[in-house]
């Protein structure tokens, strides 16, 4: 009988590619992950892994023991799952992970309502790029997260993720009022500046962003989702941006933008308490929040109620 626990380890290699990673993330040390996998190698009866220069690699049975193992593990979700549906009452503690950007809007009203009513459940937040959400969750750090994918960076979560809709952005290109180029001013824009202050046209097209092509670019830190969408979305139109600053914190960028230290592509969840000076433009780009769970694990009791009170709060953020 193949050992359920050996079989998430291999999955875990599949994933991250070589032991010392397997290792770190699941707190073990990187002898004790090679010789777990031996073992099971020994089970299995064949090789499962090859070496790869400082990797691994999955053999032919090795790939086929992984897909079957994400099944296993699903089913043993569902089996936690079905277990805790028996219980009258929530109790415990639920890790949700979360970009920053869905901490104050969507994830602080979750948890104070979950506080008024669930008051034997505990949500444990982490500040987490959507990026590292996949592995955190199929090595157990987290229990469920916040994800989001831009319409020119989808998401890649890879097996054993399970995706539910929680909601659907506008993205703004955010720039100084005194500082639109002259080609795209309507005729209201004789107005003084301060009438124009922490405004949102409604100019759907992407093409405004061509006429920033000289303009100095505010951008996020690289290998995140808002980095490559921002890149991206210059490179649509056929120029690549002239970064100025590295800013991850949509509120530091807006205040940079008012201050005419550049412009910059700002999801509606980070538009909020704009400074004044500052004019959104509506882009034909969406931005998609999704609740991430381990594949079998979404009809938790305990995390139904979490996404149960994430789907109010993201309900109210729309009706504002």
């Amino acid at each position: 009988m193949l050992d359920t626990r050996k079989l998430r380890l291999l999955r875990e290699l599949a994933h991250r590619g070589t032991i010392a990673a397997v290792a770190e993330a699941l707190s073990y040390t990187p002898s004790a992950v090679s010789q777990q996998i031996a073992a099971l190698e020994r089970e299995a009866g064949r090789p499962l892994l090859t070496r790869t220069g400082r990797g691994v690699s999955l053999t032919p049975a090795g790939a086929v023991l992984v897909e079957h193992a994400e099944v296993v593990l699903a089913d043993l979700e569902r089996a936690e799952a079905a277990l805790a549906a028996s219980e009258t009452s929530l109790s415990g503690s639920v890790r949700l992970g979360a970009f920053p950007t869905a901490l104050r809007t969507l994830v602080l009203p979750a948890m104070l309502e979950i506080g008024r009513v669930e008051r034997g459940l505990e949500l444990a937040v982490t500040e987490v790029d959507p990026a590292e959400v996949p592995n955190l969750l199929r090595g157990g750090q987290l229990d469920i997260a916040l994800v989001h994918e831009y319409d020119n960076v989808p998401s890649i979560t890879g097996p054993g993720i399970e995706l539910e809709p929680l909601l659907d952005e506008v993205v703004y290109l955010a720039s100084s009022a005194g500082a639109q180029p002259a080609q795209w001013r309507s005729d209201t824009d004789a107005e003084p500046a301060e009438c124009r202050s922490n405004t949102a046209t409604d100019r759907p097209d992407s093409a405004v962003i061509r006429n920033h092509s000289e303009s100095r670019w505010i951008v996020g830190n690289p290998g995140t989702l808002c980095h490559i969408m921002t890149v991206r979305t210059c490179q649509s139109q056929g120029f690549e941006p002239r970064v100025a600053h590295r800013i991850d914190d949509f509120a530091t960028v807006l205040r940079l933008v008012a201050a005419g230290a550049g412009v910059a592509l700002v999801p509606q969840l980070g538009a909020t308490d704009v400074p004044a000076g500052v004019v959104l433009t509506a882009l034909p780009i969406g931005r998609r929040t999704r609740i991430a769970y381990r594949h079998g694990s979404r009809s938790q009791p305990a995390f139904a109620a979490v996404s149960a009170q994430l789907h109010r709060a993201a309900g109210h953020h729309v009706r504002a």
